[in-house]
């Protein structure tokens, strides 16, 4: 696999340290698009589907949200903004859980950018997503590989 960025949106030297992406990546988070996220990763757990068990077995206030799905929804601001193929490295910590209906907002703000090397260049992103009340639901960091202007 190359490691050359494959579709890029955006050049390294179109950032600058403190610059900020914002994006609204759900609105009014659904239990369909919960249950459809288990379908589409085979993780089944009934806590994220069956209310009976959630509330009951398990001592929750209702079904939530994968913390993946909350992840891959964080991914999606880093690739509309960045573009496909220039994440070399994403990670995230799980810090609250995401509950039908709520609306998750995730930013990205560079925090440093090396020094060009073989026409690309890393671009340091820490992240946080919150829901509709502020709270941050995920935190984390990427690693993006960009060419100068695209």
């Amino acid at each position: 696999m190359s490691t050359h960025a494959t579709n890029p949106k955006i050049g390294y030297d179109q950032l600058s340290v403190g610059q900020e992406n914002e994006a609204v990546v759900v609105e009014n988070l659904t239990r369909t698009q919960i249950v459809q996220y288990a379908g589409a990763s085979g993780d089944f757990n009934p806590i994220h589907h069956d209310e009976t068990f959630a509330t009951k077995a398990a001592g929750y206030p209702s079904v939530f949200a994968h913390g993946m799905l909350t992840m891959g929804l964080t991914g999606k601001m880093l690739t509309d903004w960045l573009g496909d193929g220039v994440l070399r490295d994403f990670g995230v910590r799980f810090v609250s859980q995401v509950w039908p209906g709520d609306t998750l907002t995730a930013r990205g703000t560079v925090v440093s950018i090396g020094e060009p090397k073989d026409g690309e260049c890393a671009v340091e992103i820490e992240l946080v997503t919150r829901n509709q009340k502020g709270r941050p639901v995920v935190t984390g960091s990427a690693t993006a590989s960009l060419p100068a202007r695209v």
